[in-house]
This record gives C-alpha cells, structure tokens and sequence, in this order.
C-alpha cells in the first residue's frame, strides 16, 4: 500500500457530498488536500476544520468550466507545493428530464460541466504527471456510465462518456507512470438529487405526457433511499484506490452499485431494462 502522507491531492466539488468527504479523508491521511470549488463559505470552513484536526487544506475557489480558473487552480498549486500528486475530478451535477423536453443548451451544459471541464482539467496535470514520472488521476463516474435510465440520459451519457475517456487516458498515460481510475458510485445521499430536481423544474412543471414519469421517479427515489449509500462510502473507495500499489481500473460503491453492474452485463438488455423500469411500473399501477 502506498504512503499518502504529504502527497498533493486537488479535489473538484470539495463544499459538499463526496468531494468534501474525500476531502477529509485523505487530509487525515496526512495528505495536503487542494479544495476546489464554487463555494468559498464552505471552502474556508472546510479548510479551518481540517486544520482543527490536525490537517492542511488549501481553498481555491474555482469554477471548473471557466479556463481561467482551471489555469489558477493549477498556477497556485504548483506555486504554493511544487507538484501534484493526483487529480480528482469530482465535480459534476444531474441534469434530469425527457430528451424530447430537455433544452438542447442545458445538454451541453452537462456535458460542458460533467465532461469537458474534466478533460480541460486533466490536461493541464498531464505535463507535469508525466515530468514527474508518477501520478494518478481519479474519475468520479458513476453506475449510470453503464447503466442509462430513463429521465436520467443526458447525465448518463456524460458518465457513458467519462467511461471512454477514463479508458482511454489509462492507456494513453501508462508509460509515463500515471494511473488512471474510475469510480462507480451509487445512489449516494447528497445535494446531487435536489439540485437535479430544481434544474427539472421547468420540464417538470410543463411535463404533458411525462407527467405520470417525474411523479413516479420522485416516488421511486424516496424508496431508493433506504438501500443508497453515504458519500463517505465512496470517499473510502477514492483512498483504497489511491493506496493501492497496482489499482483496479474501476471501483464500484455501495453494494447495490456492484450488483446492478453485475446485473446489467449478465443479463440481457430486454429482462434488464424491465427489472430497471420494474419501480416506475408499479407505482403507476397502485
């Protein structure tokens, strides 16, 4: 297992959910924690709890799809430690609706925030990785990279597509001694379905004949959230890949995460896809 004390680790979407919670954890490790995000209220609070306990975190506010402040992340970075360690790209949101409702410039939105930004990012770290000889890149994907559902396929699709890239970067970065991985987490308790609901607002207030669909998805969430996992969960599974001295390419959380992927490449699409809408269909008959 590897040592991460005194490694530099940035970390997108620090303020909240899994992001803060790897946070915490690899600065108990003794690892010197980059907080990236949005929200400086929460970055600084973050940092000083850190410290509190005996870490360090360095806040940089930024938002991930404005180049300037990916380049700033990474200047400041280097300027305040010298090097980067690993990259984990956690940032991202849902975007929820219909494909037939869904604005076409919310789509790319998704993909800009969810998938671009990422590539950006990951582009500015690979020089330096690769002069180092040495690095990691952490993906935060998610189960819905290979498993769409429906009301869900704009954000799928920008997890299909980290899938590839995280694949690919693998390939493309192992002779330079960086490791690429990518983590599959489940239905996790976070801001992720209130924000996703919010920006659904419009579609779901003019839904037509998907009305009957947001209904039952919020049933079928509230349900859901007896089996879903805590972002410490996966926040655990982001440290066991970066210890690991030879990590797995992908890493899937919590149980019900690992069975639906089982699931989804044992059986076919058909009996899948109907176990899969199986919750929908029952709410609407009761």
């Amino acid at each position: 297992m590897r040592e991460l004390r005194g490694q530099v680790i940035i970390v997108t979407g620090a303020s909240a959910g899994i992001g803060e919670a790897t946070a915490r954890r690899l600065a108990g490790q003794g690892a010197k924690v980059v907080l990236a995000a949005r929200r400086q209220e929460r970055l600084e609070a973050l940092t000083r709890e850190i410290a509190s306990a005996g870490g360090f975190a360095l806040p940089v506010v930024t938002d991930v799809t404005s180049e300037a402040d990916r380049r700033r992340l990474i200047e400041e970075t280097v300027s305040y430690f010298g090097r980067i360690d690993a990259l984990i790209n956690n940032a991202g949101y849902g975007q929820r609706g219909p494909i037939e409702l869904v604005p076409v410039e919310a789509i790319r939105q998704n993909f800009e925030t969810n998938l671009f930004s990422l590539i950006a990012l990951t582009q500015l770290v690979i020089p330096l990785m690769r002069q180092q000889r040495s690095g990691r890149i952490i993906n935060v994907g998610s189960v819905a990279g290979r498993i769409a559902r429906p009301m869900s396929s704009v954000y799928d699709a920008t997890k299909h597509a980290l899938e590839a890239i995280s694949d690919g970067l693998r390939g493309e970065l192992a002779p330079f001694g960086i490791q690429v991985v990518l983590i599959q987490p489940g239905f996790i308790l976070t801001e992720f379905v209130q924000v996703a609901n919010e920006l659904a607002k419009p579609m779901s207030e003019q839904a037509g004949p998907y009305a009957p669909f947001f209904s039952n998805l919020s049933r079928g969430y509230e349900r859901i959230k007896k089996i879903a996992g805590q972002p410490d969960d996966i926040a655990r599974l982001i440290v066991e890949a970066l210890k690991a001295d030879h990590p797995r390419a992908r890493y899937a959380a919590p149980l019900h995460a690992q069975i639906a992927l089982l699931l989804k490449r044992l059986l076919p699409d058909r009996v899948f896809d109907s176990l899969l809408n199986r919750q929908l269909t029952a709410t609407q008959k009761s």
